[in-house]
């Protein structure tokens, strides 16, 4: 079984240290409350319930999966998962982020973040089931009309209910302009929706009383392609406007997915037929509330690739000091001991500083994120708020696709640090390096990440978010260009900023010539984003840390895990700079009959 302890200190550090939290709820309308001492106690109790509750259901979980009644349409989750899902609803976490109106707590988006980096490192199977919930109230509250946040919100925000986002079917993945799924009006207040989903994450389970799928169908007479779209809420047990729960709805799980990974979670096909349902928003605007969960959902998943790294990094750790194995190429470093502990080999320590930067740096960008979240959803001020939504929609496809990919390289050197021990399942390594499969393609591959970034926010809206983060990155270079303790990282980070900036309107000219020449950057343009936002936020940092009162062995440590970064890691942007710059002939010249 492996090892999960929460990093509360690295938490809070991220949190009050380098993204300022403490002095941003002291401004932020209804966050005046949210003190440190309050939040401090939410994250020991979080910490408490996902180390003793939900951490030791993971290897258990991937071990037993789910079981599927095609008889009853029903989904039985692994032993110990539906209690603890009460023990969490017991808790008040269901409600953590959500307003008080409907019976939530109102914390910061940015706790919220947080509570659920410790929930996917503990068991990331049994974190999907609440993720989709949070998707649903963001939908609801703001696309929703008020007796539907009434009737619908309030059970889920309880923990009575759950939600899911019903997008994909059979013959489209990602491309929503093609879905068949219909819904018929009738000369009541609902449609009736028909057609089928797939890979709908908790479309059946056995924690709750009724599920709420939020679906994209069609109205008669819609326009063709996502100009079409519209969203309903589609219970499981049909609910009157007054939220009295009635008979069972049209709607019914076909079957459940055989995954590589992450198989305690529930993974449905789900059939509609003339289910009842409600619009949510205006006809054929669907699109416009889908992404709404669909962001919530992007930042969620990227924090599902920081808690892999996470929890990959605290058990090669373990093992690397305590596993015996050849001695240290400058002579023994323990020769009392038949061999050295893996510590002391160049390439293991490689690996573990990989997943140490990656864990720390990826946490500090999450605060940022997750703070810039709390403006948007807070802030008295509209500039303020308007600044806030454009780095964030910036800053959304690099957490999602940056974080999630850099999970998958952590979690394999976990497996190369074990060895062959870290192949097979006793030691659980092989667990999180499958896991870690899907974070890439949910919720939009890294590709469609990938061409978000590129594509809509630096292209169709002129790169506003990119220019206000390089101004912000600009600023802080300006502000510590005469601090000796900064020095290594200043140069280099600034240097990358001017790189960046030419870079793109190096892609930029090329694309208005050749669009093929966007497609052909884009994943690089993705990682070479991501490497320098990463190096950013060292940056910030090592700057946190000297200018804070933590101790001298703290604040070394992160000086000498961000050197490593700005060294071994930011050098990576080179090759990436390289293959934008190659530009696309080498991929499209190629005719088809010569792939073979």
């Amino acid at each position: 079984m492996t090892h999960y302890a929460v990093p509360l200190d690295d938490m809070r550090f991220a949190l009050f240290d380098v993204a300022h939290a403490e002095k941003l709820y002291q401004r932020l309308p209804g966050c005046e409350e949210a003190s440190r001492e309050l939040v401090d106690a939410v994250l020991e109790e979080a910490a408490r319930f996902t180390e003793q509750v939900l951490a030791p259901l993971n290897q258990t979980g991937d071990e037993e999966g789910c079981h599927f009644d095609p008889s009853a349409h029903a989904v039985t989750t692994p032993q110990g998962f539906k209690e603890a899902y009460a023990q969490f609803v017991a808790g008040g976490w269901s409600g953590l982020n959500a307003p008080e109106a409907y019976g939530g707590q109102d914390l910061p988006e940015s706790v919220g973040a947080l509570v659920k980096e410790m929930i996917d490192s503990a068991n990331v199977a049994w974190g999907t089931y609440p993720l989709l919930s949070t998707g649903a109230t963001d939908a609801l509250l703001q696309h929703g009309e008020e007796w539907q946040r009434e009737a619908f919100l309030k059970p889920i925000v309880a923990g009575r209910w759950t939600g899911t986002m019903c997008l994909t079917e059979p013959h489209c993945g990602s491309d929503l302009g093609l879905l068949k799924t219909h819904a018929e009006p009738t000369d009541k207040d609902h449609y009736l929706i028909s057609g089928t989903k797939i890979f709908i994450t908790a479309g059946e389970h056995d924690f709750t009383e009724n599920i709420v799928h939020l679906v994209l169908g069609r109205l008669p007479g819609a326009p063709a392609g996502t100009r079409g779209i519209s969203m309903f809420l589609v219970p499981k047990f049909k609910v009157d406007r007054e939220g009295h729960m009635g008979e069972r709805n049209a709607v019914q799980c076909g079957a459940i997915e055989h995954k590589m990974g992450i198989k305690g979670s529930a993974t449905c096909v789900m059939n509609f037929d003339a289910a009842e349902g409600y619009l949510i928003g205006p006809a054929h605007r669907g699109l416009h509330a889908m992404f709404t969960m669909m962001n919530a959902a992007r930042l969620a998943v990227g924090i599902q690739g920081l808690s892999l790294i996470e929890r990959a990094y605290q058990n090669s750790l373990l093992y690397a000091r305590e596993r015996l194995q050849m001695r240290a190429l400058t002579g023994p470093k323990y020769p009392d001991q038949a061999a050295d502990p893996l510590m002391v080999h160049p390439d293991v320590r490689r690996m573990l500083l990989t997943q140490k930067a990656f864990a720390e740096g990826g946490r500090a960008l999450v605060a940022i994120t997750a703070t810039l979240a709390d403006i948007v959803l807070r802030s008295a001020e509209k500039a303020e708020r308007e600044t806030a939504e454009q780095k964030l929609s910036f800053l959304i496809p690099i957490v999602k696709g940056m974080l999630t990919e850099v999970s998958i390289e952590c979690t394999n050197h976990a497996m190369q640090i074990f060895g062959g021990h870290g192949y097979i399942t006793d030691n659980g390594m092989e667990q999180l390096a499958r896991d870690a499969r899907i974070t890439t393609i949910y919720e939009g591959t890294t590709q469609i990440q990938a061409l978000d970034l590129l594509g809509r926010k630096i292209f169709q809206l002129q790169g506003v978010g990119l220019k206000l983060f390089l101004d912000e990155i600009g600023a802080f270079c300006q502000h510590h260009a005469g601090t000796a303790a900064m020095a290594e990282f200043i140069a280099p980070l600034s240097a990358k900023a001017q790189e960046w900036s030419v870079l793109t309107q190096t892609v930029g000219k090329a694309a208005a010539s050749n669009p093929d020449e966007l497609g052909a950057a884009s994943v690089d343009y993705l990682y070479y984003s991501g490497y320098i936002v990463l190096a950013y936020c060292w940056a910030r940092s090592v700057a946190a840390a000297e200018s804070g009162s933590r101790s001298d062995s703290f604040k070394e440590a992160k000086r000498r895990t961000a050197r490593f970064y700005f060294q071994r890691i930011l050098p990576r942007t080179t090759a990436h700079a390289g293959s934008i710059q190659a530009g696309a002939a080498s991929l499209m010249a190629m005719p088809d009959p010569l792939f073979g």
